[in-house]
């Protein structure tokens, strides 16, 4: 899975498919070659998710810091 394959992930769709792929590892049975491809998608997906909860946080921090401003200048 390239990035260009999860770029359109929302966080929930990214968690999930993550979800899956941590699952698939820790269920074994599967040869070095598809442990790899699971774990370089598991990469991409975690990204992902940093993406999208980075952008939360700093939506966050904005917001708290505009009602800062706005607690200041009262």
């Amino acid at each position: 899975m390239s990035e260009a394959d999860t770029a359109g992930l929302g966080y929930e769709q990214a968690r999930d498919q993550l979800v899956e792929v941590v699952k698939e590892l820790e269920a074994g049975g599967l040869s070095l070659e598809q442990s790899l491809e699971l774990w370089e998608k598991g990469e991409q997906l975690a990204k992902v998710c940093e993406r999208h909860l980075e952008g939360a946080r700093e939506r966050i921090e904005a917001a708290l810091a505009s009602v800062e401003t706005d607690d200041d200048t009262e």
